[in-house]
């Protein structure tokens, strides 16, 4: 999503000019050019999938709601098995139209979990379930800090159900560092990602992530946070970033790797 002005073909030859070895895919890039052809496309290119991006939106409080998200999230699975990777990313969902129950919408995950976990279990992913700023708990996900997101999956095998650790929707809460050596010491950290914090945000918000090094996010800290817990996987970037969107998509993709490397290693 960084580049997502690429397509598909045009993404791995950038990933290969940039010495990008793997790449976090979403869901709906890889459905426009076809599932298939983008397993094979990244394949023989020879790029790892780190995660697939995104199942989850399971707070629905009718059956109907209900059955379509877990069918949507069983496809997920499947995508993410058909691409090679082992983890597919949850954004869980926000509350349903006219509710004010946070609890019953998390307990509502918890049950989706419940069902989902055994299903990817045995296709070979994992589930991670992303924590999402606090700004984004009414319409996007109700899962708002580590420590809640942790507490969901520890009701499960961690195997089964982990979480992901994103520097922009967690970079403000004190108590994340000692929630990701939580997280660590029970093998439930499935990817990291990277994005930086810039103000004014954008209207709808959504779009305001910043490059790496232009905000308030000591990212070379948080990977010191994450990698003391034990992780060793792929450190991604995500940046939903109308500016960057609006440039060369390869020019872009050479600048981030570039920031990474000044402020993240």
């Amino acid at each position: 999503m960084t580049v997502k002005q690429l397509s598909m073909p045009e993404l791995v030859d950038a990933c290969r000019e940039s010495g990008v070895p793997a790449v976090g895919l979403w869901r709906a890039p890889v459905q426009e050019y076809g599932l298939a052809r983008t397993a094979k496309l990244v394949r023989e290119a020879g790029l790892n999938v780190t995660t697939l991006c995104r199942g989850g939106f399971l707070t629905a409080v009718d059956p109907a709601g209900r059955a379509r998200a877990l069918d949507d999230n069983r496809l997920a699975v499947d995508e993410a098995a058909t691409l090679g990777t082992d983890t597919l990313v949850l954004v869980s969902g926000g509350l349903p139209a006219g509710s004010k129950d946070l609890h019953g919408a998390r307990e509502r995950i918890a049950d989706a979990l419940a069902e989902l976990g055994p299903y990817a279990e045995e296709r070979g992913v994992r589930l991670a379930v992303e924590p999402l700023h606090p700004m984004f708990a009414a319409d996007r996900c109700v899962v708002s800090t580590l420590t809640q997101a942790l507490d969901l999956a520890e009701r499960f095998p961690a195997h089964q159900v982990g979480v992901a650790v994103d520097t922009y929707h967690l970079w403000w809460d004190d108590r994340a560092p000692a929630e990701i050596a939580r997280a660590g010491a029970a093998g439930r950290i499935h990817t990291f990602q990277l994005a930086d914090w810039t103000t004014p945000l954008p209207e709808g918000v959504l779009n305001g992530r910043g490059q790496l090094g232009d905000g308030a996010v000591d990212l070379r800290a948080w990977r010191g946070y994450v990698e003391a817990a034990g992780y060793t996987g792929p450190v991604e970037v995500e940046l939903f970033n109308d500016a960057l969107w609006s440039r060369d998509g390869r020019e872009v993709l050479a600048e981030t790797v570039a920031r990474f490397l000044a402020h993240a290693v």
